[in-house]
């Protein structure tokens, strides 16, 4: 692909001294190949005289691969991937690019994956170029309980606080020293839940039904740290009227 500038030949006669030279050649330096030029030149006696000269078309210069679309590309965990590919150029003319390391990203597996992709030319040169994926989890996790809970005086169960994602989600609560949550998400009273607990003369509460309401904040981690809030209820109902404090 560069261009040959012959630098060409000179001759000298002993009798009629410099002596033209002329040369042929079939110099290609678009094709790789072995080229032989020949100088000529003739005294005026009609001797003829020759020499050569041996030009190698050489390729040593690897293919330019370019990456197509987004490098690095990132995907949400659970998601799909589809390679977007990449080009490649030589001088020698059209080249292919063979792909690997694709297939093997997982969608559905947190981590930084390396496709690679691969030309070579005829002359064996050989370019590289490569992407980098990363698989990534930014999605908070999703309550699908109830934030209210309703349960009688005495009891010590509340019920469990639930939440979808697609990695572990584990939970803490915060807001209340009254309840306390697992990670897996079942929620209790620290002591049985008390409907007079609310006020230190119980002769003032309603007894028509009313609750007592603790309120608390739930928080949902998923694996990435993810985390989801939900601001949730628990009613204490009278069981029996004043029956917890003395009157």
């Amino acid at each position: 692909g560069n261009a040959y500038t012959d630098p060409g030949a000179t001759a000298f006669d002993e009798f009629h001294g410099d002596t033209p030279v002329s040369a042929s050649s079939d110099v290609d330096v678009t094709t790789v190949g072995s080229y032989t030029i020949t100088y000529t030149a003739t005294d005026l006696d009609g001797n003829t005289a020759s020499a050569t000269r041996t030009v190698n078309v050489v390729d040593t210069t690897a293919p330019v691969v370019t990456v197509t679309g987004t490098n690095p590309v990132t995907v949400e965990l659970g998601g799909s991937y589809t390679d977007a590919g990449a080009t490649a150029t030589d001088t020698s003319g059209t080249v292919t690019v063979v792909t690997t390391g694709a297939d093997a990203v997982d969608p559905d597996t947190l981590g930084s994956y390396t496709v690679t992709y691969t030309s070579t030319d005829p002359s064996g040169n050989v370019g590289t170029a490569t992407r980098t994926v990363n698989v990534v989890d930014t999605t908070v996790p999703v309550f699908t309980s109830s934030s209210t809970f309703i349960v009688d005086e005495g009891a010590t169960a509340v019920g469990t606080v639930t939440a979808t994602d697609i990695q572990t989600v584990t939970f803490s609560i915060s807001g209340s020293d009254d309840l306390t949550i697992t990670s897996a998400g079942v929620l209790t009273f620290v002591t049985p839940a008390d409907y007079e607990a609310q006020s230190d003369n119980p002769k003032e509460l309603p007894y028509d039904g009313s609750t007592y309401d603790i309120t608390a904040t739930v928080t949902a981690t998923d694996a990435s740290s993810n985390a989801a809030t939900q601001v949730i209820t628990v009613s204490i109902r009278d069981v029996g009227g004043i029956d917890d404090k003395a009157e």
